[in-house]
């Protein structure tokens, strides 16, 4: 800045050398009275540079993962264990609901599948019985002694007991899956995790009733955020998946956060004729919170010459942005177009040329027509 500044003085000496400071010559100044010694101002000529093309958008900032916990089951939440604020791990239990109805279920379907298991051993015992009555059956038709019909009916009961045997075993089955369904509802009471992260809010408190689909918590994962911006359609063509970017938030002044695009959308918003990007960036120390106000640069990657003026010139008069270029010893306003900024220098597309010298420090003193003294960095 200092160096641009002397350039600028130095500029202007020349200026005034070559006739610029004619008005002003002579102990009376044009008037042949005091001469009137204006605002103390410093100058500078505008810079042109090589400049890198960016593209500055704005965004919220959301974690790359956040759910909402709800339970698998309706019941009233007897126990919360975690607020707001609190780290929880991948399947650590949050919450949980009253179980007595359900443990008593359990207790009523173990007893089922124990009358069924009971229920399948009797046909088993009658099935044995049934069969040895019936070889004993066909060892004395072989003899005489009883008749090929009580022979039939001894086979007949014996297929019977058979069948009876299957429906039991069908009925410990059946006795199985509604006391695992049981068990794993009575489990369900116990309301987990799905990941690791920071609970950002609760909305239930213990004594709710609560069914299927109500959210008790919401939990992120800081460690990623993102952010989806809308770019104009003409830069669109301009960035890929993988372009970098630099966000910044108001909150936390002088950090920068480097990310990339990581999606790009295939449509255009047809009142807009913008397409939302999404950024992804690292937040390992999770300085970074959800909905943040984030100011995104993108590096469009193309150069191009832009002529930079000091940051410090711009003013507004009359709601209008300009500088206040050197005319002799009178500052005159000139309104300007800007585009991009470059740390402490700012791009003028239309206003001033490089053959201006503007007022780099002092100008928010000063109106249209104001006498000035330009003085150089050092106050000399």
């Amino acid at each position: 800045m200092a160096a641009l500044s002397l350039g600028g003085l130095l500029a202007f000496r020349l200026y005034q050398e070559l006739g610029g400071g004619e008005a002003a010559a002579g102990p009376g100044g044009p008037f042949g009275g005091p001469a009137s010694r204006g605002q103390l101002v410093e100058a500078a000529a505008p810079e042109r540079t090589t400049i890198t093309d960016r593209l500055s958008l704005i965004g919220s900032l959301h974690a790359k993962q956040q759910v909402e916990v709800t339970p698998k089951v309706s019941g009233r939440l007897l126990e919360v264990r975690v607020d707001r604020g609190s780290r929880v791990r991948a399947g650590q239990i949050v919450a949980r609901l009253e179980d007595d109805e359900l443990r008593q279920q359990v207790r009523r379907a173990e007893a089922s599948h124990q009358v069924a298991r009971a229920s399948l051993a009797q046909r088993e015992a009658e099935f044995a019985n049934r069969e040895s009555e019936l070889e004993r059956y066909r060892n004395l038709s072989a003899e005489g002694v009883v008749s090929t019909q009580q022979v039939e009916t001894a086979s007949t009961n014996v297929q019977v007991t058979r069948a009876q045997m299957s429906l039991a075993a069908a009925q410990i089955a059946q006795a199985e899956a509604e006391l695992e369904e049981l068990r794993i509802r009575l489990g369900q009471t116990e309301i987990a995790s799905p990941m690791d992260g920071i609970v950002a809010t609760r909305y239930a408190d213990a004594g709710a009733m609560l069914s299927s689909s109500t959210p008790i918590f919401l939990i992120l994962d800081l460690s990623t955020m993102v952010t989806v911006i809308n770019v104009p359609e003409r830069d669109i063509s301009k960035i890929g998946a993988g372009s970098a970017a630099r966000v910044t938030v108001d909150a936390l002044a002088g950090e920068e956060f480097r990310g990339r695009v990581v999606r790009i959308s295939p449509i255009l918003d047809s009142q807009t004729r913008t397409a939302p990007v999404e950024i992804e960036l690292d937040n390992a120390g999770e300085h970074l919170k959800a909905e943040m106000f984030a100011r995104v640069d993108l590096d469009l990657e193309t150069e191009r010459e832009a002529l930079l003026v000091p940051r410090d010139a711009l003013v507004y008069r009359n709601d209008r942005q300009g500088v206040f270029v050197v005319d002799a010893e009178t500052a005159r306003f000139q309104p300007v177009t800007t585009g991009l900024t470059e740390g402490d220098l700012v791009e003028i597309v239309e206003g001033v040329g490089d053959q201006d010298v503007v007022v780099s420090r002092g100008a928010n003193l000063l109106q249209n027509g104001d006498p000035i003294q330009v003085m150089s960095p050092e106050g000399d």
